[in-house]
């Protein structure tokens, strides 16, 4: 596996963490988490034509997998599991695109 791949993914391991210490902690509460990742998610999808719907998919995927890995609670994060269920909502199998938090 490239090694780029891992470090994206400790990144989004930690940063999940992260956000979800800071709303347990009062510090971030989950509409400004929420509005803060519609933001993000939309400026992928402002990209226009300077970017192919794959690659748009590819910048969404971190924002995605945010929203679902502060679903998880106390739970353990587990990338591979969030990783397939983001698949099978963008591919339409199982659960629909939506919001996940």
């Amino acid at each position: 596996m490239n090694t780029a791949n891992l470090q994206m993914e400790g990144v989004l391991l930690a940063l999940a963490a992260l956000c979800d210490t800071l709303m347990r902690q009062g510090v971030l509460t989950r509409p400004d988490l929420e509005s803060a990742l519609d933001r993000a998610e939309a400026g992928a999808s402002d990209r226009g034509g300077d970017l192919s719907e794959p690659n748009r998919e590819a910048i969404r995927f971190p924002i995605r997998f945010l929203r679902m890995a502060l679903q998880t609670g106390e739970r353990p994060l587990d990338y591979r599991s969030i990783a397939v269920e983001i698949g099978r909502m963008r591919d339409g199998v199982g659960n629909q695109p939506g919001r996940v938090i």
